[in-house]
């Protein structure tokens, strides 16, 4: 290691009781803009192409996301000279988002897909150092590792082909199925792997794990929110009625949609990882939290897409406010509030082996709500969608109080002592002197 890296420090190692430390949050945030990024060049023209191009770049950028997750769950981000490293990886990630609009393009003289390209190649490869170096010590972790590597070659020679092979077939109508096909074999690569084994994952604290999804999770829905606002127009805009109606509906609908996880699926998910041990632990961490997490990102996505296109109606002064949603928008709102919660039941049922009957009933409203509310004005359609996922919560609420109310006052409790337990390590820096010091 270098002076520069010696005076930094080592990596140091994740601990059973870790948490998420702030740089982890800050490095997050160049996740979420990602995801910002691609619900802006989707908006700009919402067609099934567009869609399929998301949902394409949204799974690998997620798969990213989990292999991240893995890096972190061995060696803390923040300490030592990791976050120096972690900075060339944002600054990769960073381009990789910036590129995403033009990774679909007209390929003639487009630079878009090799930027993308390359920057995720980099981005791999930060991480690869990193578990590189938090295995070093271990041989089999090492054996285990060298299992990776069909898919980190793979996902990266993929990618690469998918950026040159239609500049090179430019002007063929073969050009845009190849690239397509070339990013799907990517996530089929990725998503498929990582069923096959569990070679290389280690979950050593079930906090930092939970944590950190968690916090993925609100931030998106934060993001999602800035991007109606943003993409709607909303913000400038006179305040008038019908828009500041539209801006509390989608408050509530998205504050209902994250009650639906954390006031019970959450804690309960995060209490039952930390019980689990070994391979099983491995597995719920794969199953639950690297896969049942994309489709609730992807409904986030899509519902705040659909969002966006009726409150950009609803505040359009040359747009009456009678008028139903016109083209997508309510597919687009309703599918996505759809998707996070079949996201969210996937979830449930991998981590605690159960079904409520609410999000049942929610669904099948919401199915049959679209092809029923084309002729409601734009912010009626909010106001039901808000009707419905707000009394799912209310109805949750009533209906499994006891269960909640014990769970609240375990989580209470936990957090009590772990409280208890800060302050009395705290307090030794009010002693005059160490009891100890003399001896």
């Amino acid at each position: 290691m270098s002076g520069f890296g010696r005076s930094l420090g080592p990596a140091v190692p994740v601990a059973p009781a870790a948490r998420v430390d702030r740089f982890e949050v800050f490095f997050d945030l160049v996740f979420v803009f990602s995801f910002f990024i691609i619900t802006r060049s989707t908006a700009r023209e919402v067609t099934g192409g567009a869609l399929f191009h998301a949902l394409l770049v949204l799974a690998v950028l997620w798969w990213a996301w989990v292999l991240h997750s893995l890096v972190a769950a061995r060696v803390r981000l923040g300490e030592g000279f990791v976050p120096v490293l972690m900075t060339v990886g944002m600054a990769a990630l960073f381009t990789f988002a910036l590129s995403l609009p033009q990774a679909f393009r007209d390929v003639r003289g487009a630079a878009g897909p090799i930027v993308a390209a390359v920057s995720y190649i980099v981005f791999r490869l930060v991480h690869l150092l990193l578990f590189l170096y938090a295995v070093r010590d271990s041989p089999n972790d090492r054996r285990q590792f060298l299992r990776f590597a069909p898919e980190l070659v793979g996902s990266t020679l993929l990618l690469l082909a998918a950026a040159l092979i239609p500049t090179a077939l430019d002007g063929s109508a073969a050009a845009p199925l190849v690239r397509d096909g070339l990013w799907a074999l990517v996530v089929l690569l990725q998503y498929g792997g990582g069923q096959l084994g569990t070679w290389g994952w280690d979950v050593a604290s079930a906090e930092h794990w939970t944590e950190r999804y968690d916090l993925i999770l609100i931030i998106a829905l934060g993001e999602s929110v800035i991007s109606v606002g943003v993409g709607s127009n909303l913000i400038g805009q006179p305040p008038t009625p019908a828009a500041v109606g539209a801006a509390v509906l989608g408050i509530f609908f998205t504050a209902a949609l994250w009650w639906a996880h954390y006031d019970m699926i959450g804690p309960s998910a995060r209490i039952t990882l930390h019980a689990a041990q070994g391979h099983p632990r491995v597995t719920m961490a794969r199953d639950a939290y690297a896969y049942c997490y994309l489709p609730m990102i992807a409904g986030i996505i899509l519902f705040a897409l659909g969002a966006e296109e009726i409150v950009s109606q609803i505040t359009n002064p040359n747009v009456s406010n009678l008028l139903p949603a016109r083209g997508p928008a309510e597919p687009l709102l309703f599918g996505g509030v759809f998707l996070y919660l079949v996201g969210n039941m996937l979830f449930q049922w991998r981590t605690l082996h159960t079904l409520s009957w609410t999000r049942v009933a929610t669904l099948g409203l919401l199915a049959i709500c679209p092809p029923l509310v084309d002729r409601l004005p734009a912010l009626a359609t909010m106001a039901l969608l808000t009707a419905i996922c707000v009394g799912m919560v209310a109805a949750e609420v009533v209906i499994f109080g006891e269960g909640r109310t014990a769970l609240r006052r375990l989580i209470l409790e936990e957090r009590a002592s772990h409280e208890a337990h800060e302050a009395a390590y705290r307090a030794r820096w009010h002693e005059p002197n160490d009891p100890d010091e003399g001896e």
